[in-house]
């Protein structure tokens, strides 16, 4: 029965639930969720990317999934809208997920429950003896959203965070509502649906044809493994690639395996993926200068915004491999899908390096209209 403060819910939000027909490809698929709720914007567009550090070998194009919407940016709305219609059919009435301190996921969730009328609750990573954790970043989008949060200690998701949650869960019970927990990353056989339905956007966009390999980041797990089961269910020939932003292609790979598993697929996530390990720098979430850098370099020649947690971790490690290991590409022309997190730049960590790069950009104007400043 659903509480009535989830039918209240679920009258509101009813319309938004829609039925899902998974692609015939991915029909067979166990524990196929039912309903989606519409969040994402799609089809996210794919463009040339001439990035610079580019072998003359290779060509490069971008799927611009930090498009998807505005603060809902990125690859996390592409899970939520599974795992939020999930809860929404369940009665569910709030949200509880995790993530580090600036977790795009975090930030994704907290703002589509709000949407959906949902309160959420955050549980946030977070070193630092005091509270005080501003409002910068994904922060800031977390308090605007009504968003309560738990700072916790830096423990892994299974020993720690989930068992957190779930103990808030059953205190939210006990005073009469019904909580969802969505985990961590929003990677679980739910999550996946949203790159397995992904990939079919990915068809419709002729990737299968026009590229033969296909490189995102990988952080939770979910996306990747969604992007290399629709890739291995189709029969396609294009080769994917993820890139390690945290942990190792060890756990990585174990993680994909249950994921396999449960929704009924024999076949090894080693068999269906590439995980480049080596490219994390100084761990999850840990900026060197260099990185930062190359978000400046890259967004100042190009256009493209990178992210210093995630995507700019993945595009070092994949030019770093095209220039010294360039046969672990199936051939020459390759996407990178841009997973997002934007606002993670907003956090503070960008303003030294962006303030000594493009000092000399700034010109004052104090003179007449007839002494004007000389040209950059």
């Amino acid at each position: 029965m659903f509480s009535s403060r989830g039918a209240g819910i679920i009258r509101r939000c009813f319309t938004t639930l829609e039925t899902y027909c998974p692609p015939s490809w991915a029909a067979t698929l166990s524990n196929t969720p039912s309903h989606f709720v519409k969040l994402c914007q799609r089809n996210t567009p794919i463009r040339d990317w001439t990035l610079p550090g580019l072998p003359s070998g290779f060509s490069l194009s971008i799927k611009r999934d930090d498009m998807t919407g505005s603060t809902l940016s990125g690859n996390k709305v592409r899970k939520l809208e599974f795992l939020l219609a999930d809860a929404l059919v369940k009665g569910s009435d709030c949200v509880l997920t995790c993530g580090g301190i600036q977790s795009n996921h975090c930030r994704a969730t907290a703002v589509a429950a709000r949407e959906l009328g949902l309160d959420c609750y955050l549980f946030l990573r977070h070193k630092e003896e005091n509270t005080n954790i501003g409002c910068s970043g994904n922060l800031l989008l977390n308090h605007l959203m009504g968003a309560k949060i738990f700072l916790v200690p830096n423990e892994r998701y299974t020993s720690g965070l989930k068992p957190r949650m779930e103990i808030i869960a059953e205190k939210l019970r006990e005073k009469g509502r019904v909580p969802y927990i969505v985990p961590l990353g929003g990677s679980n056989p739910l999550g996946l649906y949203g790159y397995i339905s992904a990939f079919q956007e990915l068809i419709e966009q002729k990737v299968l044809e026009n590229f033969d390999d296909i490189v995102l980041c990988i952080g939770s797990a979910g996306s990747a493994a969604g992007i290399a089961i629709g890739n291995y269910l189709t029969g396609s020939k294009v080769k994917c690639h993820a890139v390690c932003a945290s942990d190792n292609a060890k756990n990585f790979y174990e993680h994909i395996n249950e994921e396999l598993d449960a929704i009924g697929m024999d076949v090894k996530a080693e068999d269906i993926i590439d995980i480049v390990d080596g490219y994390k720098g100084k761990g999850y979430g840990i900026s060197t200068k260099e990185e930062l850098e190359l978000i400046v370099r890259i967004s100042s020649l190009t256009g493209i915004v990178l992210d210093p947690v995630y995507t700019i971790k993945s595009v070092r490690g994949m030019l770093s491999e095209m220039n010294a290991n360039p046969s672990r590409f199936k051939g020459s022309r390759v996407l990178y899908i841009h997973t997002g997190g934007v606002y993670g730049l907003y956090d503070g960590r960008m303003d030294d390096v962006v303030t000594e790069m493009t000092s000399n950009s700034i010109r004052e104007w104090k003179d007449s209209l007839d002494n004007p400043p000389q040209l950059h």
